[in-house]
């Protein structure tokens, strides 16, 4: 009996508010790279979810536990906004001020295996928006008499009572800002819908925003159900007055577009351990030869259960490779003296966690021979070391056969069982 090992690779869905930093910046736009992986994880095999694996940057560089513990990821974005004119006292038109609606609705895009160009679908979303925005002046000079000394206070009171610490209802609070005389930085949660709009108090000559940055969550699907590889895909969003990230009439950005690079990385495991000694397979009635041998009690078939521990994390298939193939497709056992050869089946019994391509749990699955007549499984879970059984089987009508007068013997022959990654 022979095994085969395979290592693949894989993805989940999570909230991913995302990852790192700027890569390139064309004449009129921008872009942003994104990697995350999975592996299957022993010390936890119930987490099936992908693992960020680009570097933090803005907010969460500074604040990565605070922003663990929301599970958003921050990322700067190499594009500046500048006002093209004033922003005047008490606007009524949300659009001449300091308007921010991202792109928080969810957006389909595919990913696409590079070696076997296998898709799969990928969900999109902005989770959250920041930076830096800069005033001509301190921001006391600007509110002029009755500004108050403090500074917070009095960023709150140039944006009628806007505080871009605790934005109001739907944008959500995320902490850790700082706060200067000329310059104050924000980060907010953007839940879908929304938009974060303050409205000046007094008139502001020029706004400037630097440090922008994004947070994404991701819906990945199922890395269990995917083949092993390195998935690539990409989206780009327009920037600017009526595009997918609208900052308003007033506020005008670097670039048009912001292009997101996705690159996901799946791997996965499948390997199976066969105890010493398990390649040999003695097949026997139940309760042995004695009754046989001393009552002449016919046997009602020959069998042998042989366990495994298999590891796997993807969809896999079996089948058989038969020394002495059946007239079907079985393999056949041989007695070598007197040349007669009987039908041996062999089927398999899965553990918890794995099942057929429609769900079914695998209880006794008759193997075929050849690769049409593969069968396929897939995890439901991580299963790390689990007992299964492979069922060998002289079938009882066969038995009749195997013990009429001169056809006994030594019947034997290899049998050689697959276990492939390649799906």
């Amino acid at each position: 009996m022979k095994t085969c090992n395979g290592i693949h690779r894989r993805l989940l869905s999570f909230f991913l508010a995302l990852f790192s930093l700027v890569v390139s910046v064309s004449a009129q736009a921008a872009s942003i790279d994104v990697t995350a992986s999975f592996k299957p994880d022993p010390g936890n095999p119930m987490r099936n979810e992908f693992i960020n694996t680009t570097p933090y940057s803005g907010h969460c560089s500074i604040y990565p536990t605070f922003c663990e513990g929301l599970s958003i990821f921050s990322i700067l974005v190499p594009i500046e906004f500048n006002a093209i004119g004033p922003i005047e006292a008490r606007h009524s038109d949300m659009r001449k001020g300091a308007m921010f609606k991202p792109p928080t609705e969810w957006i389909p895009l595919q990913v696409v295996n590079q070696e076997t160009a296998e898709q799969s679908l990928l969900q999109v979303r902005i989770a959250s928006i920041g930076g830096r925005y800069y005033l001509p002046d301190r921001v006391q000079s600007i509110i002029g008499e009755g500004a108050p000394d403090s500074n917070p206070d009095a960023h709150e009171m140039l944006w009628s009572g806007y505080n871009w610490t605790y934005p109001p209802a739907p944008c959500g609070y995320t902490g850790g800002m700082f706060v200067e005389p000329t310059w104050r930085s924000f980060f907010w949660l953007t839940p879908p819908g929304s938009s974060c709009v303050p409205t000046a108090a007094y008139r502001i000559e020029s706004l400037r925003y630097d440090m922008f940055q994004i947070g994404y969550e991701l819906r990945t699907p199922n890395p269990l159900k995917m083949s092993p590889g390195r998935y690539v895909g990409s989206h780009t969003y327009g920037i600017g007055p009526g595009r997918d990230f609208d900052m308003g009439d007033i506020m005008l950005p670097s670039d048009d577009s912001l292009t997101i690079h996705f690159s996901l990385d799946v791997e996965h495991t499948l390997k199976v351990e066969i105890p010493p000694g398990g390649d040999k397979v003695q097949l026997v009635p139940a309760g042995g030869w004695q009754s046989w041998l001393q009552t002449g009690r016919r046997p009602v078939r020959l069998f042998r259960d042989q366990t495994f521990n298999i590891s796997a994390s993807s969809r896999f298939k079996m089948q058989l490779e038969c020394e002495m193939p059946g007239i079907v497709t079985d393999c056949q056992i041989r007695d070598p003296v007197t040349k007669y050869a009987v039908e041996l089946q062999v089927s398999v019994s899965l553990p918890d966690g794995l099942t057929d391509m429609s769900g079914q749990p695998v209880q006794r699955r008759r193997l075929r021979t050849g690769q049409a007549n593969a069968q396929q499984f897939q995890p439901g879970f991580y299963v790390d070391r689990a007992p299964g059984i492979l069922h060998f089987e002289v079938p009882p009508y066969v038995m009749e056969f195997m013990l009429q007068p001169g056809r006994g013997g030594n019947y034997a022959g290899r049998v050689t069982v697959i276990w492939d990654s390649e799906v």
